[in-house]
C-alpha cells in the first residue's frame, strides 16, 4: 500500500514542479511569437449580452495554445520515469515506471494524439486567414469528425485488443454490449469533448479538470490500477501547475491543444476504470456546460428563437446576469470538487 502511494505521489509532484519550471519558458515563447487569435469572437457573435461581457482586448492579446504546457509536461514526466527504469534498472525504478501496455499506453497516446490535433486547430486560429480561422460551423463539424475518428480507433483497440465487451452498472453488475462497446465509446468521447466549452473563463477549465482527473486517480487506485492512478495523478499535478499561472488574469488560455486531448483522455479513463456511468457525476460541470449549449440550441430551434439562458455555455449566462468572472470560476471550482468526491464515493461503494 505504502509503495503504491509513493508510486502515485512522486510522479505527481515531479509533474507539478516540472510544469512550474517549464511554464515561464513557454510563456516567453508564446508572447515572443504572438500566439494569440487574430479574430475576435465579437466578429461572429451578434449577441449584445456577449459583447457586453466579452473582453476583446484580452482575447486578442493572450496566447491561445497554453495546453502545450499540459501535455508536454505529462510527456516529459512519463519519459523520465520510463527512461530511469531502463538506464538505471532496479526494482525501485521499475516499480516507479507507470507506462504499461494494459493500463496507461492507450490514455497516454490518446492524450498526445488529441492534443496534436488540438494544436493544429489552435495554429489555424492563430495564423490562418480563411473562414476556418474564425472557428466557423463547418470547421467545428470537422473537429467533431476527427474526434470521432480517433475514438473509433480507441474503441476498436478496447474491443479487439483488450477484450472490453461491457460496462459496469452501479449496484447491479455488468451490462454486456459486445461490439456495441465501440459506438458507445465514440458517443462518450464526443460528449466529453463537447464539455470543452467550459474553457471560457480564466482558470475555469484548469480547476475543473484538475478535480476530475484527481478523482479518477483515486478511482483507479481503489481498482488497484496503480499505473493508471499514477498517470491520472501526473495530469492532475500538471493541471495544478497550469492553474498557478492561469488564475485571473490568465497568462494564457488552454486552447484546443489542451481541451481536446484532455477530454478524449477522460473518456478513455472512464472505460479503463469501468466507471462509464459514474463519469457524468465526476464531470458534472462539463455536463452542465455542454448541456446548456444543447438546450439553448434546441430551444431556439423549436421555440421560435426563444432562449433559456441569456448566453450559453452557462458560465457566460451567469456573467450576463451580473456575476463577476471570479465568482463564476470559484463557484464552478467548488461544484467540481463536490461532485468529484461524490463520484469517487459512488464508484467505490457501487462495486
Amino acid at each position: 500500500m505504502l509503495l503504491n502511494l509513493v508510486k502515485i505521489s512522486i510522479p505527481t509532484a515531479t509533474a507539478f514542479f516540472l510544469a512550474l519550471f517549464l511554464t515561464p519558458l513557454a510563456t516567453h515563447f508564446f508572447y515572443k511569437y504572438k500566439m494569440w487569435k487574430k479574430h475576435s469572437r465579437n466578429d461572429s457573435v451578434s449577441s449584445l449580452d456577449f459583447q457586453r461581457i466579452h473582453n476583446e482586448a484580452d482575447e486578442l492579446n493572450t496566447p491561445r495554445p497554453g495546453g502545450l504546457i499540459v501535455w508536454v509536461s505529462v510527456l516529459l514526466t512519463t519519459l523520465i520515469f520510463y527512461l530511469f527504469s531502463i538506464f538505471f534498472s532496479s526494482a525501485t525504478t521499475e516499480k516507479m515506471n507507470f507506462l504499461s501496455r494494459n493500463q496507461t499506453l492507450i490514455p497516454f497516446f490518446t492524450l498526445l494524439l488529441g492534443s496534436l490535433i488540438g494544436l493544429w486547430d489552435d495554429l489555424i486560429q492563430i495564423y490562418g486567414t480563411s473562414a476556418i480561422a474564425q472557428d466557423d460551423k463547418t470547421w467545428r463539424k470537422w473537429k467533431a469528425f476527427l474526434v470521432g475518428l480517433v475514438s473509433l480507433a480507441i474503441g476498436l483497440w478496447f474491443f479487439y485488443k483488450l477484450g472490453l465487451t461491457g460496462i459496469h452498472l452501479p449496484f447491479d453488475g455488468e451490462l454486456y454490449l459486445g461490439i456495441l462497446i465501440i459506438p458507445l465509446f465514440i458517443l462518450v468521447a464526443l460528449a466529453t469533448f463537447s464539455g470543452g466549452v467550459i474553457d471560457g473563463l480564466d482558470g475555469l477549465s484548469g480547476g475543473v479538470l484538475a478535480s476530475i482527473f484527481g478523482a479518477y486517480s483515486i478511482i483507479a487506485f481503489a481498482n488497484n490500477q496503480i499505473d493508471l492512478a499514477a498517470f491520472c495523478g501526473v495530469i492532475t499535478g500538471v493541471l495544478l501547475a497550469f492553474l498557478w499561472f492561469n488564475i485571473p488574469p490568465a497568462r494564457f488560455y488552454m486552447g484546443e491543444t489542451g481541451i481536446m486531448g484532455l477530454t478524449i483522455t477522460l473518456a478513455t479513463l472512464a472505460f479503463l476504470t469501468d466507471s462509464v456511468l459514474i463519469l457524468p457525476v465526476v464531470a458534472l460541470p462539463l455536463v452542465i456546460s455542454s448541456g446548456s449549449v444543447i438546450l439553448q440550441m434546441l430551444s431556439k430551434k423549436f421555440r421560435d428563437g426563444k432562449k433559456i439562458f441569456k448566453l450559453a455555455p452557462i458560465h457566460h449566462h451567469f456573467e450576463a446576469i451580473g456575476w463577476s468572472p471570479y465568482k463564476v470560476t470559484m463557484r464552478f471550482w467548488v461544484l467540481s470538487v463536490i461532485f468529484a468526491i461524490l463520484g469517487v464515493i459512488l464508484a467505490i461503494i457501487s462495486r
